[in-house]
């Protein structure tokens, strides 16, 4: 595959993911470096399905760190349980926040954020960051985006 995402438009969002997740894994298959890869799948999720901000961030010790990413500025660190993000580390869960202002805790990286998803990202049976993608409108995510986002994280290989 060339480093490019084809994708069609006038398709549903379920038909996107269908035609992306084949072109990801045909990408992540021939790129060991992780941080290429998050970059990448990164890259792709803002272009297909122009999201206000996507990215991942990792643990490190007892934080999650900012890594590879699309959209502006970030938090570059969270602790364990705080915010949508660590406290999808801490259920080892999709979180699914349809207004972001009605999460207990939530961590305002972006005022102009309304809704999150936040998927975890695992190594064997221990979370090792969590993939965030964050809209700028509420209630942008379902469980579509929670089945398919798990199934391209599934892909990461750590």
């Amino acid at each position: 595959m060339s480093e490019q995402i084809i994708m069609p438009k006038n398709i549903s969002k379920a038909e996107k993911y269908d035609l992306l997740l084949p072109q990801l894994k045909s990408l992540l298959e021939v790129e060991q470096d992780i941080i290429a890869n998050l970059a990448n799948i990164s890259a792709a999720l803002k272009e297909v399905f122009d999201f206000f901000w996507v990215g991942f961030y990792l643990v490190k010790d007892d934080e999650l760190v900012l890594g590879p990413f699309q959209g502006p500025i970030a938090c570059t660190r969270i602790k364990y349980g705080r915010g949508v993000c660590g406290s999808t580390w801490k259920s080892e869960k999709a979180i699914i926040v349809p207004d972001v202002e009605k999460f207990p805790g939530h961590i305002a990286c972006s005022s102009l954020s309304k809704s999150e998803i936040v998927i975890p990202l695992f190594k064997g049976n221990s979370v090792v960051g969590v993939l965030d993608v964050d809209s700028d409108s509420y209630d942008s995510f379902d469980g579509i985006d929670e089945e398919y986002l798990t199934k391209i994280c599934a892909l990461i290989k750590f």
